[in-house]
């Protein structure tokens, strides 16, 4: 049964029965697979967002990512985020891998890709960032991008995890 719903996510309660044939009730977060960017600039920087999250009350550095929507492709899903959050289409998307950050009480599914020959989007594309977004980007070496993990300064799990993957 579905206890809540909200624009990005819902939460469903329901009586599960294990493995070991015990039932339990169990509380699940139901969100629709997302994609997570490593967009890679000509010259081999990553290009990294910083935006506010409200769950945290501060800014944070992170490898663009969103939600598909429906009936969309995670490869249609990497190109437009691609176009939102950093305002460059990419001419080659490679998907990497898919993982489950929270599978103790949540089933969305992240989809990595890997984004290269990033070029001006077309001048009508409709691609624009969400009405709640405040994001700025900036182009950096992986190594700088990955000692910014390492200082603490990324705290963000898929942005460290993405990291690792070029």
């Amino acid at each position: 049964m579905i206890v809540y719903t909200s624009r990005v996510f819902s939460v469903d309660v329901e009586r599960a029965r294990f493995p070991d044939g015990r039932e339990h009730e169990m509380a699940i977060v139901r969100h629709p697979p997302s994609v997570v960017l490593i967009p890679l600039r000509d010259d081999g920087r990553v290009v990294m967002i910083r935006q506010y999250r409200h769950a945290l009350r501060r800014d944070l550095w992170e490898l663009p990512a969103g939600s598909l929507d429906p009936g969309e492709s995670p490869e249609g899903a990497a190109a437009r985020e691609c176009e939102e959050e950093i305002g460059l289409a990419p001419t080659r998307i490679e998907r990497l891998c898919g993982l489950y950050p929270t599978p103790g009480y949540c089933d969305e599914e992240m989809i990595f890709f890997r984004l290269s020959g990033l070029r001006q989007p077309p001048s009508d594309s409709p691609h624009r960032p969400d009405d709640d977004e405040d994001i700025k980007n900036r182009a950096m070496t992986i190594a700088e991008a990955r000692a910014m993990v390492a200082r603490g300064e990324v705290v963000d799990l898929k942005t460290a995890y993405g990291l690792t993957l070029i």
